[in-house]
């Protein structure tokens, strides 16, 4: 989603437009109708609407997303012959039809100069070939998590924070890779959102392992339950039990 000024244009939500963007002109759809807003000193200026599209504005569209479906099959047919390792998995053609984007994933470097020689003499047009990580990949394509919702970083995300183990520690997650990575096959972007608030309730529990004098005796704290502010301690017999912070007498082991 990017935010342009509407002009004079009276615009709705679901309205269909031709923008300006840094590519040239492009078919977007509103998702938010308009509104004003006080600029500040800082602010750059937004891209404008050009038009509202026409009906030959969307029988370009489908034009656009024929060739861009012929041009991804000619150019894995292209990889496959020079035995490139990359991963195409996605083709954009601008609105106006003078440039393709060719968005690949690859473990290193790749020299595809021949490939865009194969490309440019078979489509006659500006050829750029972008290489991305495997999460802008995920962003791109889209899906649906095991939450069951579609991916947070195709519907919301404006970034990728970094995301660590620790954090799954933390929250007392599952640290089985299958259990906490994403469709990237990377540490899930949601992880980082509990995070915070995790660690602050957290604070002032003692620490995993540590000794503890508890209403039914020595034990051993074993696990925390942040979010009902309960520690669960295993006593000298072998017995699990969960104690509020305010029922336990710290002990130096």
């Amino acid at each position: 989603m990017y935010d342009f000024d509407c002009g004079a244009f009276v615009l709705k939500q679901g309205d269909h437009v031709i923008v300006e963007t840094e590519q040239g002109l492009g078919f977007g759809t509103v998702v938010v109708p308009p509104r004003s807003y006080e600029k500040s000193p800082g602010d750059k200026p937004h891209k404008k609407v050009f038009r509202l599209a026409t009906e030959k504005d969307f029988k370009q569209r489908q034009q656009n997303l024929a060739d861009e479906n012929s041009a991804h099959a000619y150019c894995l047919e292209c990889i496959r012959s020079l035995g490139l390792k990359m991963n195409l998995f996605s083709v954009e053609k601008s609105f106006d039809g003078n440039k393709y984007i060719f968005f690949f994933t690859a473990e290193g470097r790749v020299d595809f100069r021949q490939l865009v020689k194969m490309l440019v003499k078979k489509l006659n047009v500006r050829i750029e070939m972008r290489q991305v990580g495997i999460r802008n990949q995920a962003k791109m394509c889209g899906g649906i998590g095991r939450c069951g919702r579609v991916l947070c970083c195709s519907t919301f995300l404006d970034k990728f924070d970094p995301v660590s183990i620790r954090m799954a520690k933390e929250q007392s997650l599952s640290l089985n890779p299958t259990k906490i990575s994403g469709q990237c096959g990377r540490l899930m972007c949601c992880l980082t959102y509990e995070f915070e608030t995790y660690k602050y309730l957290k604070k002032d529990l003692p620490r995993l392992g540590k000794i503890v004098k508890t209403p039914g005796g020595k034990g051993k704290v074993i696990r925390h339950n942040a979010i009902c502010n309960r520690i669960a301690v295993r006593l000298e017999d072998n017995i699990e039990v969960e104690y509020r912070p305010d029922q336990l007498n710290l002990q130096k082991e």
